[in-house]
């Protein structure tokens, strides 16, 4: 099991288990809304807020890792009255990812309170948090705790007799994948389809409504107040030096007990491994996907020797994405399993851009043509060509998402391929190792 410092403590889901931790009063027993007024009571100027998120190496917990402090800073100086954003994505589409909704399901109050402190840091004076369409209890909670926030005074006008003013308002999205791209996401709260943005300008310069704007994830947001309370590096130091603070994992697939574990940056896979009870029915590990199913896969052997922090992960030919750890063990049929992620990402492309549109449909038809026992060797070199064609050469990272499981499973996996076409269908469905739930699902 890992070993934490004596004063470690769950930043994010506190109180999860509480009989209803979502309620302002149980906010406030853990000691909620005390990091706001440390900073607007506390006469904290807005560079010192961004200066102590810099100091505590919190990175964008969405996906993309960027320093949220620095994010912070590029945010212009309000002048002439005229609004600026902060925008909180809650989409949470990628699949095999649950930890933004179970924050927001039992810590609402935390991400609240981590917006009031993010938006009078960056100047911005209103808050939108984008929440995906389908998160309906998700949905009611946050929007309980917005509305007990402004009964007591905690948004709205002079917050703390401070004459900070912060309005904060919900926009539920229609589901789409899309959506979870920054720019997508001001599209669509501005009312129109989530279609991505060319940047530059970046939001900061030109985001919601053509006004700054500074997009985070829920999870960075609820990890601000900590920050605030217990100081920059605190955090830092339950991390890695370049990796800082916990992270959330939600690990999912051929474990014992999939969920939600919050831990240090840089803990071994193994010891996650070991939290979510190892792999199911004694079976031996094949392959982790780290970061949902837009980072390439990792064979066991490689992820068994890897730390969950940005720098592992990259050395390791991954990346640790938004922190969704799929696991597959010797049961899965790796094509089957890339033929589903790639349909997947082919029905989400917003059609856009060319390479994406076509070229995800020529990944889904080729492995699936391949799964179906019509493959040929030529095959194989065809999708590492298309997906040359997609990455970087479209708007977003989605072109580079839908590359990634292909790619890297071909990379890894590539005799299971050959055996896909030489048998003409799947090999281990013929010998009965491969899961009924896969069997199944095909």
């Amino acid at each position: 099991m890992p070993s934490y410092p004596d004063d470690y403590e769950l930043v994010t889901l506190a109180g999860a288990f509480e009989e209803e931790p979502h309620t302002l009063q149980a906010y406030l027993d853990r000691g909620g809304y005390t990091a706001v007024a440390k900073v607007l009571e506390g006469g904290m100027a807005r560079d010192e807020v961004i200066a102590e998120v810099k100091a505590s190496g919190l990175r964008g917990r969405g996906g993309a890792g960027f320093p949220t402090g620095l994010k912070w800073s590029f945010m212009p100086p309000a002048e002439g009255g005229q609004p600026q954003y902060l925008a909180c994505n809650a989409d949470e589409a990628e699949p095999g990812t649950f930890k933004d909704r179970d924050i927001m399901r039992y810590n609402p109050h935390q991400l609240v309170e981590g917006m009031i402190i993010g938006g009078y840091a960056i100047g911005a004076t209103v808050g939108y948090i984008y929440i995906r369409g389908e998160f309906w209890e998700p949905y009611v909670r946050v929007q309980r705790a917005i509305d007990e926030a402004y009964a007591a005074g905690y948004l709205g006008r002079d917050l703390f007799d401070s004459g900070v003013d912060f309005d904060l308002h919900i926009h539920r999205g229609a589901g789409a994948y899309i959506a979870g791209e920054e720019t997508a996401m001001l599209e669509s709260i501005e009312g129109k389809k989530a279609l991505p943005r060319f940047k530059p300008p970046f939001p900061a310069n030109y985001g919601i409504f053509g006004r700054p704007t500074t997009v985070n994830n829920v999870e960075t947001l609820a990890s601000v107040p900590p920050i605030i309370n217990r100081g920059g590096q605190w955090f830092l130091e339950l991390g890695t030096p370049k990796s800082g603070g916990t992270k959330i994992f939600s690990v999912s697939g051929h474990v014992a007990w999939p969920g939600n574990y919050e831990v240090p940056m840089g803990t071994p896979f193994a010891e996650l491994l070991e939290l979510a009870g190892g792999v199911r029915d004694g079976n031996r590990l094949k392959a982790v996907i780290p970061g949902g199913p837009s980072v390439p896969m990792v064979p066991a052997e490689t992820i068994l020797e890897t730390r969950l922090d940005y720098e592992a992960l990259g050395e390791a030919g991954t990346m640790l994405g938004a922190g969704s750890v799929i696991v597959m063990d010797e049961t899965t049929c790796i094509v089957r399993a890339v033929e589903r992620l790639a349909k997947f990402f082919f029905h989400e492309s917003c059609g856009q851009c060319t390479p994406c549109r076509e070229g995800s449909g020529w990944l889904h038809r080729v492995i699936h043509r391949i799964e179906n026992g019509a493959g040929r060797l030529e095959d194989l070199d065809t999708l590492l060509h298309v997906g040359s064609r997609i990455e970087g050469h479209t708007i977003c990272a989605f072109g580079e998402a839908e590359v990634a499981p292909v790619a890297s499973s071909i990379e890894h996996f590539r005799e299971e391929y050959e055996a896909h076409i030489h048998g003409k269908g799947c090999p281990m469905a013929a010998s009965g190792r491969v899961s009924r739930r896969v069997a199944e699902a095909g």
